[in-house]
C-alpha cells in the first residue's frame, strides 16, 4: 500500500460507471484525457481507533489534473468465501492511460472499461469457485486490448490466464509459472519458475503461438525487484536496488533471454527518499520507471522517466502528486 499526494481541491469530478462522464476540455483528442493514476481515499475508523481504512469510491486522477469517479468499482476485495476485506480492492491502469479494470462492487465480477466508453464484464468463471478476489493478481496490456489474470494459490495449480477483451478468447501459461507482466507491445507475457534446483527461469510467453523464449538469468537478474519485457520478447530489463550506506545508487539493466547478455548499468537520478516501485515498457519501445516519494501522511510525489541502458539516457516525461488522503494508489501501467 503506498500513500499518496496532493490534488488540487479545485478539480472538478465527473462519474464513471453510473451517471456518465463528463470529458476533459483540456485534452485535445477523443473522449476524457488518459488517467495517471487511480486512488481510493482514506477514512478514519474511530469504532476500531485507526489511523484510516479503505472507503469509496475510487477516483481517476486525469492528465489534465482532472478526476472522475468510478461509482461501481468495490472498495474491498472478497475471500473465498466471499466476505468483503478490509484489503483494498483490485484496480488497474493501462500504460496508456485510456483503459481500466477493477471488480464491480455489486458481484465482484472483473471489468474491463475504455474510459469515458462502455464497460465489458467478463465471465465469472475466470474466478472460479472458491477463489477470492484476494488471491487474483491483475494488470492490463499496454493498450488495454488484454487483461492479464495471476491466481495466488498455493500450491499453484490454477494456470495464468489472457483475456482478450473483444473476443473473450482466453490463453493460459503453465500452472507453475509466475506471471510477472506483458511485453510493451502486449503481445508476449514475461513469467519466472523457481526449479527444484533453486534456479530460477525467466520464460517470454508469445501470445500468437509459438514456443517461449526461457533463459536462466543470473542470480541479480532473477531476484531482481522490477522486471520487463521489450516488445522484441526477449530483452527483459530488470531494476538493481541501491545501498544508501555504500552510496550506490538505483540502476537499470537490460537481460537477453536469447544470448544471456547483460547490458551496462544506467544510475538512476532520484532525490532523497525517492525509489522506483514500477517498471514496463511501452510499444514503441520505450522503457519507463515509475517513481515515487512521500509517505506517513504526505502527498505522494510521482515521477515518470524513460530510461535508456544502451544509451545511458534518462529523462523525466511526467511528475504530478497524488492527495495525501489517499489509501492506496495505482498508477497507469504499474
Amino acid at each position: 500500500m503506498r500513500h499518496p499526494s496532493a490534488t488540487a481541491a479545485l478539480l472538478t469530478a465527473a462519474v464513471l460507471g453510473g451517471a456518465g462522464l463528463a470529458p476533459a476540455a483540456a485534452y485535445a483528442g477523443t473522449g476524457p484525457a488518459p488517467v495517471r493514476a487511480a486512488w481510493l481515499p482514506s477514512c478514519v475508523d474511530r469504532e476500531h481507533d485507526n489511523d484510516g481504512d479503505p472507503c469509496g469510491p475510487w477516483r481517476l486522477l486525469l492528465r489534465d489534473g482532472r478526476r472522475l469517479t468510478v461509482r461501481d468499482a468495490a472498495i474491498g476485495k472478497i475471500d473465498a468465501a466471499g466476505v468483503e476485506s478490509r484489503i483494498q480492492s483490485t484496480f488497474v491502469v493501462s500504460a496508456d492511460g485510456r483503459v481500466i479494470a477493477y471488480e464491480r462492487a455489486r458481484d465482484h465480477r472483473l471489468v474491463v472499461r475504455r474510459v469515458g466508453g462502455p464497460a465489458t464484464v467478463l465471465p465469472a468463471g475466470l474466478r472460479p469457485k472458491g477463489v477470492g478476489t484476494d488471491d487474483l493478481q491483475l494488470e492490463l496490456s499496454p493498450t488495454g486490448d488484454k487483461l492479464l489474470i495471476d491466481y495466488e494459490d498455493q500450491p499453484s495449480r490454477l494456470p495464468s490466464k489472457v483475456v482478450t477483451v473483444a473476443t473473450g478468447a482466453v490463453a493460459e501459461l503453465s500452472a507453475g509459472d509466475d506471471a510477472l507482466g506483458f511485453s510493451g507491445d502486449g503481445g508476449a507475457v514475461l513469467a519466472f519458475r523457481y526449479r527444484a534446483d533453486h534456479t530460477t527461469a525467466l520464460r517470454a510467453y508469445p501470445l500468437g503461438g509459438g514456443s517461449p523464449v526461457a533463459g536462466t538469468p543470473p542470480q541479480a537478474v532473477a531476484n531482481a525487484m522490477l522486471h520487463a519485457l521489450a516488445p522484441d520478447g526477449r530483452t527483459v530489463a530488470y531494476l538493481v536496488t541501491g545501498d544508501e550506506t555504500a552510496k550506490r545508487p538505483d540502476r537499470v539493466r537490460l537481460y537477453d533471454l536469447d544470448t544471456g547478455d547483460v547490458s551496462p548499468a544506467l544510475d538512476l537520478p532520484l532525490a532523497r527518499g525517492e525509489s522506483p516501485y514500477a517498471l514496463h515498457y511501452v510499444p514503441d519501445g520505450t522503457l519507463r520507471v515509475i517513481t515515487q516519494r512521500g509517505d506517513n501522511g504526505k502527498p505522494a510525489v510521482i515521477r515518470v522517466l524513460t530510461a535508456d541502458p544502451r544509451a545511458g539516457d534518462v529523462r523525466q516525461i511526467d511528475r504530478y502528486t497524488i492527495t495525501k488522503d489517499a489509501y492506496a494508489y495505482y498508477t497507469a501501467g504499474e
